[in-house]
């Protein structure tokens, strides 16, 4: 399967838009539509469907897409490794939810990175279950995510626990007493979809069953810029939100008649690699 078509298919999957696909990629539009129809003919299933203003993913593209990317991330993983030896002893490769990047990875990575100068570490950010399907394919070495696994082969321990806060900007005071449940239908939610806790807890079910929000983004530490802006509230880790609420920025919200649960991450790694040593030395440091 020829990666380049690939690469395309993920950028247009990305941008919906032929032309603005074919800019990114730097070639012309009759390459990307060519390319696109050669990995369709492959795989014997239409991917796109055409739209007014630009393409959709088929049913067919939508479970193709995680496919694709991690074909895409094995050549990129096997042509890094490839470059990197011998100049490094070996590699480590770590994929992590956006969150627990932003809220934990930092302190630990540093740490590790400074007496392991002679390893090539790798970080990858994506979702937790295009993570931990990466780790089954032996292209990530470890990951933190929000889910633990119990299968056998897996080593998963918790990570870290963490308490989910109401947050908004420093000038929205009309709740600043105290919020109750039946009162979140009535403000403007800045709603992100993710897992806190191992079970599928999501911040949803904090809401009215179909709920719809008025705002929706897939990365919730993106929601920053609109809360300092004085736009709308959401739930964020404290750990995440405490300097901006120390520093006056944020508002917390109490919650008056119900609790938020709190956001627990794991790491995990497959039993077999967590054995190898640079990967131990890892785990032995989270």
């Amino acid at each position: 399967m020829d990666t380049e078509n690939l690469k395309t298919f993920l950028v247009l999957a990305e941008l919906k838009n032929f032309t603005q696909t074919a800019d990114q990629c730097f070639v012309a539009q009759s390459t990307v539509t060519n390319r696109i129809m050669e990995l369709e003919k492959e795989i014997g299933k239409v991917l796109f469907v055409r739209k007014k203003r630009g393409v959709e993913l088929t049913e067919e593209g939508k479970y193709f897409l995680s496919y694709a990317r991690r074909i895409v991330e094995l050549e990129n993983s096997a042509v890094s490794g490839l470059q990197h030896f011998p100049d490094y002893s070996c590699s480590l490769r770590i994929g992590s939810v956006n969150t627990v990047y932003d809220c934990h990875m930092l302190p630990v990575l540093s740490e590790y990175l400074k007496g392991h100068s002679q390893i090539a570490v790798k970080v990858i950010v994506d979702h937790s279950n295009v993570l931990y399907r990466m780790l089954q394919d032996g292209t990530l070495d470890v990951i933190f995510t929000f889910l633990g696994s119990k299968k056998k082969g897996c080593v998963s321990r918790l990570f870290k626990t963490d308490e989910l806060v109401l947050v908004t900007g420093a000038a929205n005071r009309e709740f600043e007493k105290g919020i109750r449940r039946e009162e979140l239908c009535g403000i403007y939610y800045l709603y992100c979809d993710f897992v806190i806790q191992e079970g599928a807890v999501s911040i949803r079910e904090i809401f009215p069953k179909n709920y719809p929000f008025p705002f929706e983004i897939d990365k919730s530490t993106k929601l920053l810029p609109y809360l300092l802006d004085g736009i709308g509230y959401t739930f964020l880790p404290r750990s995440f939100v405490k300097e901006y609420l120390d520093g006056g920025k944020l508002l917390e919200i109490p919650l008056l008649d119900f609790e938020a649960p709190e956001i627990k991450s794991y790491v995990m790694a497959l039993e077999k690699r967590a054995k190898e040593k640079h990967v131990a030395d890892f785990l032995d440091m989270v």
